[in-house]
């Protein structure tokens, strides 16, 4: 069994008689850096950019990394690709366009003899 990591940070304890915080995360297995990182989250910039295209995705969800990206650099913001694909990924977007196997067949539907005209 897998205990996550938040899990096992809330069993250390800071002020233990015997164990030092050192002891600690070596027995659970944990680094001791993993402790004092608090991530940043993301800018008010990044934010006003998600909600862009948040709102030009609901009017035109077919719409790719490269169209919005034009879309935001039309409107004035310049921004690159790498960044509005890293956006629309954490937003969990993605165009909606054909997938693969559309032109298998359904294989419950009965196949019909060639005609050869002899």
């Amino acid at each position: 069994m897998i205990i996550p990591a938040e899990e096992k940070r809330k069993w250390l304890m800071n002020h233990h008689k015997l164990l030092s915080v050192r002891q600690q995360t070596n027995i659970l297995g944990l680094n001791r850096s993993s402790l004092y990182y608090v991530p940043k989250g993301e800018s008010e910039y990044n934010m006003l950019l998600m909600n862009l295209l948040d709102e030009q995705y609901t009017k035109t969800p077919f719409y790719g990394v490269e169209k919005m990206t034009f879309f935001l650099n039309q409107i004035g913001h310049l921004v690159n690709v790498k960044r509005v694909r890293r956006l629309l990924r954490k937003m969990g977007l993605e165009a909606i366009y054909p997938g693969v196997n559309l032109s298998k067949a359904n294989s419950e539907h009965k196949i019909y003899p060639i005609y050869l005209g002899i």
